[in-house]
């Protein structure tokens, strides 16, 4: 099994990269395979609208999220992670999700998705519930842990200190693990839910 994490960080080795590997750990540990991607600090542009991706089968901007795609189509699971800015996510890491997702045209239902936050001080909870719309449109399931998953830290290696937001990560990590296993023998036994055909309804008629 593997796990997709994603660094929304500008800052490579900061304090969303401490708490992402320190999930990272306990993946390895139960035996999940795992590749980090940095995207925070690459010039990622914002959708445009244009829905050339519903005939390419890809984003029209051939960048960083076309290379992600087919990742992403691999995965179990995607681990998301930010810092907060103006109790928000990263701009650029908003950009490249909201093109990830739109502009792959393969069924995500049942990837496991998991969101990380980073913060000095407030705006966490908002940029969680921000990053788990992503994977809730996309009939994902939401890994949770002890708490709202987020961690404290201003400069680089600060979020280390913070050791209950650490425990949350390991605990994150290992509920995601068993949710991932889970799955898989549920789709072995069961299959996968019935999915009807989109009934998409406009509120101007």
């Amino acid at each position: 099994m593997k796990v997709l994490m994603i660094n929304g960080s500008p800052r490579k080795a900061g304090n969303t990269y401490t708490a992402l590997h320190e999930m990272e750990k306990i993946f390895q540990a139960e035996g999940i395979e795992t590749e980090l991607i940095h995207i925070g600090n690459q010039p990622i542009r914002g959708c445009i609208g244009c829905r050339a991706c519903m005939k390419k089968g890809q984003c029209v901007f051939d960048d960083l999220v076309n290379e992600t795609a087919p990742k992403f189509e691999a995965c179990d699971g995607l681990v998301v992670g930010s810092p907060v800015y103006y109790a928000s996510a990263n701009a650029t890491l908003v950009a490249f999700l909201t093109r990830l997702f739109y502009s792959t045209p393969f069924d995500k239902t049942m990837k496991v998705g998991a969101a990380v936050a980073s913060a000095r001080r407030g705006g966490l909870t908002a940029t969680y519930d921000e990053l788990n719309k992503f994977f809730g449109i996309s009939g994902m399931p939401i890994a949770s842990g002890q708490y709202w998953n987020g961690i404290h830290g201003s400069e680089p290696g600060e979020a280390a200190q913070d050791r209950e937001g650490m425990q949350m990560m390991r605990t994150l990590a290992r509920n995601m693990t068993f949710l991932m296993k889970s799955i898989a023998l549920g789709k072995e036994k069961y299959g996968v839910p019935e999915r009807e055909p989109f009934d998409r309804m406009n509120f101007i008629r």
